[in-house]
């Protein structure tokens, strides 16, 4: 009697506990965990550093956005009108949108975040587009008509951007209305919201439920910091961490050694960037075209590729990758020839008198090569520089600083040789260029002590404001041409990004720009 009653209350607690787990892991919430390299910012959708771009991309969005065709779709935006002269863009706004805060998203909070980044606008002269804005007209609820004051071609690429031209909810704008003031809360009307972030430990992001999209599968991101590559290899190799994603994630070796483990799926993005470095044409030897030149020659970039990059990226001859809008221009590569690199040295008076390195006028052809000291991949590549300039007769000091050391270096020119990589779609090339004109990174600079330099800087003018498709293809191939010829970049490798994940994540896919990661479209088993 007494084994009968207990098989009876067990197979009434068999019972109660399968109607009820149904709901339990239900309510458990799919969680996927990330890692960056420190703490994603208070995420300023207008501002720049120590604002994350990727996690801005989750919160905030755009009128129009950058497709993976390399069209620009509408998004906030459902449509808009140009009219026959290029200065006038009227947006006609999607209805039934909200900031994640429940404020609606209307025409008079698309002019309030105009204004505001218009406040600010010395900050932003590097995009050519904040120069053009003549006003932000609200034309009912939800029609605005942005009003320029020249025509400008690139204009919707500009509004994709992941930054400035993205929308806070005007109830988290300070009571100026510049958000240069700071904001009250990162509220924007993208598919998350941050809830929670911790210095030095993580950042919460939560599924926004007032999304008017397509709601993600996923409940929570959470990014944890994680400065180092091999920390953060281990965390994913034990179960830390999700997925790994993106560019100098980890090192390539461990890379190639989760690719060959069947546990994992790993994936190499198409080629989204330049890796490169500004040669400064108006600070020591580098102001000789000779030198510039020989520099060119002397770097083996196949070796770089493959010894370092363990082929996951491409040899780049040019600026730009050719696929990118007016940039397939068949410009001679500069071949790896140290004989040749001697030979114009040489002839530019740079003489081996005595020791491995060259003299002229009593003077030593010394270069400073910078580069971001913890990170373990520039400074490799910064090693193997050296050594082959040293081959043929140039020293190179390399310095290693902090991201933000190293920033005020580009703006002010403190450099022979600096890394100064493009940024990908939808900046190359238009983006690109017009920051050339002003000394927002190390490009102003390294075009500088050139003869031509006004002249180039009108030539991007006039090509950003031409409504002439052929003119602008002509005119780009001007100024990358002059570029090319004057080697003021030094072009090592087209980027890409690199995915790894595990069994239980799955539709992981790349974005098509550097800037985004599209944690939306993944789901959890």
């Amino acid at each position: 009697m007494k084994n009968r009653i207990i098989s009876t209350i067990a197979a009434l607690l068999t019972i109660t506990i399968s109607l009820f787990l149904p709901v339990i892991v239900q309510a458990v919430p799919k969680t996927l965990v990330y890692s960056w390299s420190g703490n994603v910012g208070p995420l300023n959708p207008h501002l720049y550093s120590p604002n994350q771009m990727f996690a801005q991309s989750m919160v905030y969005e755009s009128l129009v956005r950058y497709g993976s065709d390399g069209q620009v779709i509408p998004w906030l935006a459902e449509s808009w009108e140009v009219s026959a002269d290029g200065c006038d863009y009227l947006f006609h706004l999607r209805k039934g949108v909200f900031f994640s805060d429940g404020t609606p998203f209307d025409a008079l909070a698309v002019k309030k975040n105009h204004d505001a980044v218009l406040a600010n606008a010395k900050r932003h002269t590097w995009l050519g587009l904040i120069d053009k804005i003549k006003e932000t007209k609200v034309i009912d609820t939800y029609t605005v008509k942005l009003v320029l004051t020249e025509p400008y071609y690139p204009l919707l690429y500009d509004m994709s951007l992941a930054r400035p031209m993205r929308y806070l909810s005007p109830s988290a704008l300070p009571k100026s209305g510049n958000s240069a003031d700071d904001i009250k809360a990162p509220i924007g009307t993208g598919p998350w919201t941050l809830a929670e972030s911790r210095l030095g430990e993580y950042d919460l992001f939560k599924r926004n439920d007032r999304y008017w999209g397509k709601k993600p599968a996923i409940d929570r991101i959470l990014v944890k910091v994680i400065p180092d590559h091999n920390t953060r290899a281990m965390a994913f190799a034990t179960g830390e961490v999700d997925l790994i994603y993106g560019e100098d994630q980890i090192s390539l070796d461990t890379f190639d050694r989760f690719k060959n483990d069947p546990r994992y799926t790993t994936a190499i993005s198409p080629p989204m960037a330049t890796r490169a470095l500004a040669i400064n044409s108006k600070r020591g030897p580098t102001r000789e075209l000779a030198v510039r030149q020989a520099i060119q020659h002397a770097v083996n970039k196949e070796a770089i590729v493959k010894g370092i990059f363990l082929n996951t990226e491409i040899k780049a001859d040019t600026l730009f990758w050719p696929n990118k809008p007016y940039c397939d221009l068949d410009l001679p590569p500069y071949e790896y020839n140290p004989g040749k690199s001697e030979q114009i040295l040489e002839q530019a008076g740079w003489q081996k008198t005595h020791g491995p390195f060259r003299t002229k006028d009593k003077k030593n052809l010394t270069v400073d090569l910078c580069f971001t000291g913890n990170n373990a991949l520039e400074k490799t590549v910064a090693e193997v520089l050296q050594a082959d300039l040293k081959n043929v007769g140039i020293q190179a000091n390399l310095i290693g600083e902090e991201a933000d050391s190293l920033s005020r270096r580009q703006k002010g020119g403190n450099f022979n040789l600096i890394f100064n990589g493009t940024w990908g779609s939808p900046y190359d090339p238009h983006a690109y260029c017009s920051s050339m004109r002003v000394p927002s990174h190390a490009d102003y600079q390294a075009q500088s002590g050139l003869s031509m330099k006004e002249e180039i800087d009108r030539k991007i003018g006039l090509t950003l404001s031409s409504t002439d498709q052929e003119k602008r293809h002509l005119l780009y191939r001007e100024i990358l041409s002059t570029l090319h010829n004057q080697a003021v970049y030094l072009p090592i490798s087209y980027t890409t990004e690199i995915l790894v994940h595990g069994k239980k994540i799955h539709n992981v896919s790349f974005g098509p720009t550097l800037h985004e990661i599209p944690f939306a479209t993944m789901s959890i088993q």
